[in-house]
Parts: structure tokens; C-alpha cells; sequence
């Protein structure tokens, strides 16, 4: 069976495009191979099912890979207005909360659908259950195995995506690790946009609770990243949208601390001082107390307890060193980032195929002819906010009018 394009990988790339390649060019034959039983489940599940398909900010600074700069032609070329022009014409249009972009049903099957039936409208051939096991070159062309069936192509799009959401999700890695055994480069792979495990004994005691506060990531003392948002904190360590975004950084550096000012619009001094005054107010009130009123009680008597003072004792039997010893931990609450959740609980996957092998302008491979790689399966990923996605959109669009071009 010859196609004159195979897409490998029924994801968010993956169906984008096979959309654009018809919608370009009507007479190419598209045939896309998905190993799941349907299209697009990874997608379906993105932003808790509401699917932010983008972000007006996007910026060099959102992205993280050995290079940075390869994602910077696709996105600048293919994101904005020419995205949200596909997917209107695909019957997708969007809405958008401050920056971050959503489809107007705020529902993230509504993208799936509209994508499969502009697929299916415009012939594009979609074999789901069909796991590739193998790519070989056959000539001039790519023959592409799938058990017992054999495509061959003159394009090839590598759309699979690599570990984030495992098997279930159709990310088993088993794309990346057949190209790395034929000699492909490339970038050791970790979860990002994923919870972070700490020592267990602090964050239990405050399971479930929910503060905004500033959120540093250093390693060996130096500063790596520096969030503000909601944290939430649970029986095995962080959660929430700052430690997510820091977590694929956290993975790649050694001995990484989560520091968490929990009064960010307070300085030391200034917090010191009001902890004095506190002091001398609240003199005959238990320290079980010394918060309510100030901060979520429960955690206020973890703060207590960490800065070596006893519960269950008088306010006014706190010594002179207390505002300080607590304001500083109030301004500075860390612990030591001991793993994540895994690839399993992850949003995105960092590392994947060099990107030094490819063209940035068609998404091409230097040294094969034909062959396209997109999404998440290149050494380049994005923030949470709809960054990720744009990526998708992007690589995808440019490799699609790499192939048209080639094909009029």
C-alpha cells in the first residue's frame, strides 16, 4: 500500500497534519497510523478536559530544550492568527481567559471531533490499532511495518508522542526508541509538567492545603526559576500550576530545593516587625492560635513547630529570636525535591530526538529526505498555559507546507 504521505501518530500533531496536508493539496494520499483503538485520547484529557489550545504569550522564554531557538521559525511563522484560522476552519474557534486560549466549548473532545471529522471529510485514510514496529528505506521510498502490514511512502511524519501518560495515553517511548537503534540522536528524556516528591514528614501534616506563594527553584544555591501561583501540598510532596512549571527543570539539576515565600508582598523586615507586634498582642493566646486570623491555621502550627517552638504553650513564652527565626521561615519554607510523580502523571515529555538533525523551517531530517518529525517526540517543551499545544499546531503546519511545496 503507497501513500504519498504516512503520519505515525493520532495525537494533537499527528491529526493537525494530516488536516493541513489535505486542506493544502486535495490529491495527496494521507494515511495516518494510530496505535490506540482512537484518535487523539491525550488530547481529549488536556487542560482537565477544557483543552488549552494555546497562549497569546508565546515567547522563546516558554520553551526549554538543548536549543531553543529550533522552535522559533514554526512558532513565529505558524501560531496566532494562523492557528486560530485552521482551527475555525475546522469549526474550532476560540475563546480566550487572560492569555491562555481554549476552544469556545471548552471542551477538549469538541477539538478531537472537529479534527477526525475534517480528517475523514477531506480522505485522509485513519488505521487505528495499527502499532508500527519498524521503518525501513525501500529505495527511494519509506517502508513503514505495522505487524504484518507494510506502507510505503515517499513522506514520513514521526508524530508519536514519547512517555507523558504511558500506555494508556498511547506514550510508551517505543517511536523514539526505534529511531535512537537506527542511529538517530538523541536528548535523555524526563517527565515536566509534573508534581514534585519531597520528604514526606512535613507536607503530610499540611495534605490538602492550598497557599499562593513565590516559588524558587535552586540547585547548589543558585536560583533556577522563580514562579507565583497556588500551591497545593500533598502526602508526598507539591502540586500545583508553579511547581509544575518548574518540575521539568527540577529533574534535569541535581539536589534541587523548592523554596516557597508564603508572604510574598511582605518583606523579612516588615514581616519581623509585625510578628513582634503579634507577639505582644497575642501574649496570653496559645501558640496553637498564634496564626488563626493570619494564616491557614494548620499551617501556621506546622511553621511554629519548624522553627523549634512547642504548641501548646503561651505566646508570650516565645523568645526574642522568635519573630525572626519564624518570619524567615515564612519567607523561605523549603524542602528538598527528592523526585516527581513519573512520566505516568506527567503533561509533557522534555528531551526526545536532537533537534540538530532536522531543518527548523520544514521540520525535515537532514540526512533522509522525506522524513518529518513534530510535537513532542523533538528535544523542544513547553510551560503549562497552552504552550505545549502551540507546538503541536506549529511543527505541524510547517511540515505539512514542507510536503505540499515538495508535492504540487
Amino acid at each position: 500500500m503507497k501513500n504519498d504521505v504516512i503520519i505515525i501518530g493520532g495525537g494533537a500533531a499527528g491529526l493537525c497534519a494530516a488536516v493541513a496536508l489535505k486542506q493544502k493539496n486535495p490529491a495527496l494520499s494521507v494515511r495516518l497510523l494510530e496505535a490506540l483503538p482512537r484518535v487523539g485520547k491525550k488530547l481529549a484529557a488536556t487542560g482537565n478536559g477544557r483543552c488549552n489550545i494555546t497562549n497569546k504569550n508565546i515567547t522563546k522564554e516558554r520553551y526549554h530544550g538543548r536549543n531553543t531557538y529550533f522552535a522559533l521559525y514554526a512558532l513565529s511563522r505558524y501560531s496566532g492568527k494562523q492557528t486560530e484560522d485552521f482551527f475555525h476552519s475546522v469549526g474550532v474557534d476560540f475563546i480566550f481567559e487572560d492569555d491562555k486560549g481554549y476552544p469556545a466549548s471548552l471542551q477538549a473532545a469538541s477539538v478531537v471531533d472537529c479534527l477526525r471529522f475534517a480528517a475523514e471529510e477531506l480522505g485522509v485514510i485513519l488505521c487505528t490499532e495499527t502499532r508500527v514496529t519498524n521503518i525501513q528505506l525501500s529505495g527511494r521510498l519509506f517502508k513503514v511495518i505495522a505487524g504484518n502490514l507494510n506502507f510505503l511512502t515517499e513522506n514520513i511524519i514521526i508524530a508519536a508522542g514519547l512517555l507523558s501518560g504511558g500506555e494508556k495515553l498511547g506514550n510508551d517511548g517505543q517511536m523514539l526508541t526505534l529511531l535512537k537503534k537506527a542511529g538517530f540522536n538523541t536528548v535523555k528524556t524526563y517527565p515536566a509538567i509534573v508534581q514534585l516528591k519531597t520528604d514526606p514528614e512535613i507536607v503530610r501534616q499540611l495534605k490538602g492545603i492550598k497557599v499562593n506563594a513565590n516559588v524558587s527553584l535552586k540547585s547548589c544555591g543558585k536560583l533556577l526559576r522563580r514562579e507565583y501561583g497556588e500551591v497545593l501540598f500533598c502526602d508526598y510532596g507539591l502540586s500545583g500550576p508553579p511547581i509544575l512549571q518548574v518540575s521539568g527543570t527540577a529533574a534535569k539539576n541535581q539536589n534541587p530545593v523548592i523554596s516557597l515565600d508564603l508572604m510574598p508582598d511582605k518583606s523579612l523586615d516588615a514581616l519581623t516587625k509585625e510578628l513582634q507586634d503579634r507577639i505582644s498582642i497575642l501574649s496570653a493566646r496559645s501558640t496553637d492560635e498564634f496564626f488563626t486570623g493570619m494564616m491557614n491555621k494548620r499551617l501556621g502550627q506546622v511553621i511554629i513547630k519548624s522553627a523549634g517552638y512547642k504548641l501548646n504553650t503561651s505566646v508570650g513564652s516565645l523568645d526574642n529570636n522568635a519573630p525572626k527565626k519564624i518570619a524567615a521561615l515564612i519567607k523561605g519554607f523549603s524542602f528538598n525535591v527528592t523526585g516527581n510523580t513519573g512520566f505516568i502523571n506527567s503533561q509533557v515529555t522534555s528531551g526526545g530526538l536532537s533537534t540538530e538533525q532536522f531543518d527548523p523551517k520544514t521540520m525535515m531530517c537532514r540526512d533522509y529526505k522525506g522524513l518529518y518529525a513534530i510535537g513532542e517526540i523533538l528535544d523542544i517543551d513547553g510551560d503549562c498555559g497552552g504552550f505545549n499545544l502551540q507546538w503541536a499546531w506549529s511543527s505541524a503546519l510547517c511540515a505539512a507546507d514542507a510536503i505540499t511545496k515538495n508535492n504540487v
